[in-house]
């Protein structure tokens, strides 16, 4: 295993012209019932805040799950986040909530994998140089020592740990190493074309998103170029989704397609890919940053 780091500071989005830095967001997820809603407002409105937006789901009126996202204004919230989750424990655990605070300009840590195509790491540092995504890019992991060159100018720490045949619980222990010391909030597969292991994916449950480059559940697995060409489909996709144990079958956040034909080839239909990958992964990873994800089961709700 070896590290190129750079001379420089990670990049991380940077704080934009007139971003609310009193801004937070709360999440929760919980079993559905009544009085949800009011005691969430009720909480926030008696603190002062005040509420821009909000987005609420249930799964089953009759009892199913409950999601709710709320953004809202708070003057010195960034001192104050602390004491608003410790003072809100009490609704909460009368509720049976998960609940997370968040502040709306501070941006969250992630790790990005990839093996040797570069499209969709390079989408994602862009997104977060120019300040769309709202993340601290940590550090990048790659398999393949040659993605260092394609990082080295975004000021990234690399690490270069390659999975030897034999030797794969060792790698996925380094690369744990590293996830750890960084204190990643998110990994993301930009094409990381390796299978992790249950161990590794039950340690960040719903936290890895893979780029999968067929619109699934058609094609799973290796070579979907080629599956999709011998069954002359007229559309092929982008499948952005969690990893779980069970291989490109975790719950999917965001898919798009194009429209193909009978002239295009393999290589064509690569190509033609990537730029649909692209998009997809980075429109899920900044849903997933911004906290509008919701897994239940193996489907995910998804707030504009």
């Amino acid at each position: 295993m070896s590290d190129t780091s750079a001379r420089h500071d990670p990049i991380a989005a940077p704080t934009l012209a007139g971003r609310h830095l009193d801004r937070g967001r709360l999440v929760v997820s919980c079993r559905d019932g009544p009085g949800i809603i009011a005691a969430v407002s009720r909480f926030l409105a008696d603190r002062g805040a005040n509420i821009v937006h909000s987005d609420q789901h249930t799964t089953d009126p009759d009892g199913g799950d409950f999601f709710l996202r709320m953004v809202f204004d708070l003057p010195a919230l960034s001192d104050r986040l602390a004491v608003l989750a410790e003072e809100f424990s009490p609704i909460a655990s009368a509720f049976g909530m998960d609940a997370r605070w968040a502040l709306e300009s501070e941006p969250r840590p992630i790790a990005i994998f990839v093996s040797t195509e570069d499209h969709c790491l390079l989408e994602l540092l862009w997104h977060v140089r120019s300040g769309d995504l709202r993340a601290h890019v940590a550090l990048v992991i790659g398999n393949h020592a040659e993605m260092a060159e394609v990082v080295r100018p975004f000021g990234i720490p690399f690490h270069h740990v390659p999975i030897l045949p034999g030797h794969k619980s060792e790698a996925e222990a380094a690369q744990q190493s590293l996830l750890e010391a960084a204190s990643v909030d998110l990994i993301v597969l930009a094409r990381y074309m390796q299978v992790l292991s249950p161990a590794f994916i039950a340690r960040w449950p719903n936290q890895i998103i893979n780029i999968h480059h067929s619109f699934l559940p058609a094609f799973v697995g290796a070579r979907p170029f080629f599956q999709a060409q011998a069954r002359g489909v007229k559309l092929i996709g982008a499948t952005a989704h969690y990893a779980n144990e069970e291989l490109d079958a975790g719950p999917i956040i965001e898919q798009d397609v194009i429209r193909v034909d009978h002239r295009h080839d393999v290589p064509a239909l690569r190509r033609m890919s990537r730029a649909i990958e692209r998009a997809v992964l980075a429109r899920a990873v900044g849903w997933h940053l911004e906290d509008r994800v919701f897994v239940t089961g193996n489907k995910t709700v998804v707030f504009s």
